[in-house]
Parts: C-alpha cells; sequence; structure tokens
C-alpha cells in the first residue's frame, strides 16, 4: 500500500522537519509513505478565502495519485482512538487502495475537497498549526503500524 501525504504548506520550522522525518524513517517500508508539499495560495488583500481554498484544491487534485482513497484532516472529522485508526487501516490495507491524507493551508480545506473526500478525520477538535498536525498524523501512522505489528507501543 502506498500512503500519501498531501500538504499546503511552505517552510517549516526545524523541528517539525526533524520529528517528521522521524517518524516516516520508522515506517514499514511496505507502506511506500511520501510527503508532498503543495505551494499555498497567495493571501492578498481583497482575495477571499473561498478564492485562496479553491485554488489550493485545484493544486492538491493535480497531485492525488489516481484512484487513490482521500482522508482530509479536518477537525470537524472523525475523532479515533489509535486502536481505531488502526482498524481503519488494516481494513484499507485489505481494500488493496492506496491512501492519501489531505492537510489545507491556513484558511483550511475546499469545502469541495473536504466534502468529497472518502473519509474525514479529526486529529483534535481543536485547530492544530499545520505543521504540528503533520507530525502527529505521522506519528499516528507510526503507531499504527506497531499496533498492527502487535508491537506494544500504544501504551
Amino acid at each position: 500500500m502506498r500512503i500519501s501525504l498531501l500538504v499546503v504548506s511552505h517552510k517549516q520550522p526545524t523541528w517539525v522537519l526533524a520529528a517528521s522525518e522521524e517518524y516516516e524513517r520508522r515506517l514499514p517500508r511496505e507502506w511506500s509513505f511520501s510527503l508532498v508539499e503543495i505551494k499555498p495560495e497567495a493571501r492578498t488583500s481583497g482575495v477571499t478565502t473561498e478564492r485562496v481554498q479553491a485554488a489550493e484544491a485545484v493544486r492538491l487534485r493535480a497531485a492525488l495519485p489516481k484512484n487513490v482513497q482521500v482522508v482530509a484532516l479536518d477537525e470537524r472529522g472523525d475523532a479515533w482512538s489509535s486502536e481505531q485508526f488502526a482498524a481503519a487501516m488494516r481494513r484499507w490495507q485489505l481494500d488493496g487502495r492506496d491512501l492519501a491524507f489531505v492537510i489545507g493551508g491556513a484558511d483550511g480545506l475546499d469545502p469541495g475537497l473536504r466534502n468529497g473526500a472518502h473519509r474525514r478525520l479529526s486529529l483534535s477538535a481543536m485547530t492544530l498549526p499545520h505543521g504540528l498536525a503533520r507530525v502527529v498524523l505521522v506519528e499516528q501512522l507510526y503507531r499504527v503500524s506497531t499496533l498492527l505489528a502487535g508491537h506494544p507501543y500504544h501504551k
């Protein structure tokens, strides 16, 4: 299974890169993880949030691999425990489709992209900075891999 993480992001702090890379390194090789950074839309005066989201959605859709199951990260999405996330990952692996997790820009995901995703997942009811959401998701993917392998890391 291939797992992609598409993030609307630009230059992240060193700690985000280091933490994300550490957990990416630990992921199972058979997951073939890739991170794709999408350039944020310029936020100039007079440009509406809707236009920014729509422009970023065009870039995100263009970067999505073909026939992939899309999981949009959204604070209004499903709030799962690590065990529930592991169960979903097991089902997705058995389904045989690749996955793409999507984190929107500073203004969030375009409603059409968010609502058109196969699943919406919440990392927290709170709004997280994009770098932190990225680290939390990759860490949770690593945690899921340990659960699926029968390791006690989830404690």
